[in-house]
């Protein structure tokens, strides 16, 4: 197995192995982002599902780790534009991530799709000077393509997270409209 990689680095073009340098950054990045944001809006959710429970259940206060206490506490009680700002700012702190996963997930197929054409150039450039047999040709495509591989790999996990992260975030910013209208309609 060493010998393969070992023989596909020496084989391969610097910009394909530079490709799949940045590939294997970013895949460890998205990761990165997937965990900690998964984490924290889990979190964030059982807060705010058992602050709206309390609320249903007739309490009149918030659980004090929600994300509208501090808006209720500011005023004393919560008017229709104070319970909007919340709403845009949990939607804000909710939504933190999904723009870079969104943009690892367009882009990294064309990342692997830039190394596979520089490497299928170095391949063609490597047949003019010999006799172009088609192991040649075989041996340089199938290295070349392994940047394309690459990069959709990482592109499903990104789209994927993305995907995860969105429905978690379109939840908490939910229940918090959905505590927000609870006390806007005591209030009423």
């Amino acid at each position: 197995m060493f010998e393969l990689f070992s023989d596909f680095i020496t084989k391969s073009h610097p910009v394909t192995l530079g490709v799949l340098l940045i590939l294997s950054l970013y895949f460890i990045l998205i990761n990165w982002i997937f965990i900690y944001r998964w984490i924290s809006l889990n979190e964030w959710i059982d807060v705010e599902n058992e602050s709206l429970e309390t609320l249903l259940m007739g309490s009149d206060r918030l659980n004090e780790r929600s994300f509208l206490a501090p808006f209720v506490k500011s005023a004393n009680f919560l008017t229709k534009p104070l319970s909007d700002l919340a709403h845009y700012a949990s939607t804000k702190e909710a939504t933190k991530g999904l723009t870079i996963l969104s943009i690892v997930a367009s882009t990294t197929p064309f990342i692997g799709l830039f190394g596979t054409v520089i490497s299928i150039l170095d391949t063609f450039k490597h047949i003019g000077g010999s006799n172009g047999t088609m192991s040649i040709i075989a041996s340089g495509v199938s290295d070349a393509l392994v940047a394309t591989a690459s990069g959709i790999f990482v592109a499903i996990f990104a789209y994927t997270y993305h995907q995860i992260l969105k429905r978690q975030s379109f939840e908490v910013v939910g229940l918090i409209r959905m505590q927000s209208d609870s006390i806007l309609s005591k209030e009423s």
